[in-house]
């Protein structure tokens, strides 16, 4: 049983068409990367998957159950899947720590003491653990994102969905944040993420999806995309975004 699968999803505001008829399957430890240009609907497909959205057509079943059934509560599916977002949305008011375990015993009834167990083991795993009683506006933007993505994963989430995570950071803080995603990957965490950066998902993608105007326009192996993209829009797309 594939642990996601999107069949026909449709999506629009207004009279924005913004995902067009998108079927998706991730099976366990697949890390599906999605490219294309700004607009062209990754962002919304990952706020669709986590119910952040309503869809207005189309079917969503994760752990083999419709989730996009409206009398599923979202709040249930949220609690097996991390997001993070380009943004950081860290609590600013409270320590890392305190981010960190937030969710774990609120949502999960993990008590303090193991929730703070499992964070600052993340936390040192990543570099991170010095910094577990300071304020999310002690850190860099590098460091920040690193703790959202220590926080997703502090509820041993069965799917991570990545929005454009290193896009708000300084190209020198990038490779930190990247290196997480790397590990978690290589250690079979499920992923699906829109990125824009292609070295990244030609070297730890499982599946690169192609989306232009909200259609998932060519989906494959990132060998195969990369080198040999069957669609005239990706070939012109990853002429625009690799070096020569």
């Amino acid at each position: 049983m594939s642990l996601l699968s999107v069949s026909g999803l449709r999506k629009s505001y207004g009279d924005r068409l913004v995902l067009d008829d998108v079927s998706l399957t991730v099976e366990p430890h697949d890390v599906i990367c999605l490219i294309g240009s700004s607009g062209s609907g990754k962002s919304t497909l990952l706020r669709c998957l986590n119910l952040l959205e309503d869809i207005d057509d189309g079917v969503i079943t994760f752990e083999g159950r419709e989730i996009s059934d409206p009398r599923v509560d979202p709040r249930e599916v949220r609690s097996r899947m991390g997001m993070v977002f380009q943004a950081y949305n860290l609590f600013p008011h409270l320590s890392v720590l305190e981010n960190c375990t937030l969710a774990p015993r609120r949502v999960h009834g993990v008590p303090r003491a193991e929730a703070e167990a499992r964070a600052l083991l993340l936390l040192e795993r990543f570099g991170l653990s010095e910094h577990a009683a300071k304020h999310p506006d002690r850190l860099s933007g590098g460091q920040q994102q690193r703790v959202a993505l220590v926080r997703a994963m502090c509820t041993s989430p069965t799917l991570l969905l990545l929005d454009e995570i290193t896009a708000a950071l300084d190209p020198e803080l990038v490779g930190e944040v990247l290196e997480i995603v790397r590990a978690e990957a290589e250690a079979g965490m499920t992923m699906v993420l829109a990125t824009h950066e292609m070295a990244f998902a030609r070297d730890v993608a499982t599946s690169v999806c192609f989306l232009d105007r909200g259609r998932i326009l060519e989906q494959g192996p990132p060998a195969e995309i990369f080198s040999a993209p069957r669609e005239e829009r990706t070939r012109q797309f990853l002429r625009r975004v690799l070096p020569a």
